[in-house]
């Protein structure tokens, strides 16, 4: 994926955490950005401010030229209005409906929804409801709906953490493809410097409280 168009990501945020303060400077125009560092670090929460669910963030969120947070200019742009695809760790499936309903609940055409479940290995499991799901298969639900909900920034949280190297290694590749593909601008959260090595252009590392470019 190329930078022309993407106009980039602006934070500078500063949150108080449990374990201590938290500031968050990140300025970059590369398309693809991995995050990693250890548990506890406040990777997940970065994710969260982007997103727009993380109310305790105080400072600047610009992403593609369009300023999403700015207390102190009264900005502040609500999660629903961010057009963000999220694939947390914690899936937030609908348990009520099918994979394939998951999968189209942004809108995506059902041929949207089976070519992007054909790519990510869910295709036999399209008419199963989560509970019948393994944790990687609700993992790979929860980045399909993400990526079919045409977002301007797609982020994700430890997306393949519960699969095994080969087919880990295999849909990394695939979500990198699909997201050049569609011109996606990305942030991964990862504890695995595969993962980010595979997704992020550019690599950043978040550790005691700051955040540096690897």
């Amino acid at each position: 994926m190329g930078a022309d168009g993407w106009g980039g990501l602006r934070v500078d945020v500063s949150i108080p955490l449990p374990q201590g303060p938290l500031r968050i400077v990140l300025e970059t125009r590369s398309p693809a950005v991995a995050i990693e560092g250890p548990s506890g670090a406040g990777k997940s929460t970065l994710l969260r401010i982007l997103a727009g669910v993380e109310r305790r963030a105080d400072g600047l969120v610009e992403v593609d030229g369009i300023v999403w947070q700015e207390p102190e200019h009264g900005v502040l742009v609500p999660p629903w209005e961010r057009q963000v695809g999220w694939a947390p760790q914690e899936t937030l499936l609908f348990p009520h409906l099918s994979v394939r309903e998951n999968l189209a609940y942004a809108g995506a055409e059902d041929s949207e929804v089976e070519a992007t479940a054909e790519l990510l290995q869910l295709r036999p499991l399209l008419e199963r409801r989560p509970r019948r799901l393994s944790g990687g298969e609700r993992q790979r639900v929860a980045l399909g709906r993400a990526l079919l909900a045409s977002p301007k920034l797609l982020l994700m949280d430890e997306p393949f953490s519960a699969l095994d190297r080969p087919l880990r290694a295999q849909l990394t590749r695939t979500v990198r493809n699909l997201a050049e593909e569609r011109a996606v601008p990305l942030v991964l959260v990862s504890h695995d410097e595969e993962d980010a090595a595979i997704l992020g252009a550019e690599r950043w590392h978040l550790a005691n409280g700051t955040l540096r470019r690897v």
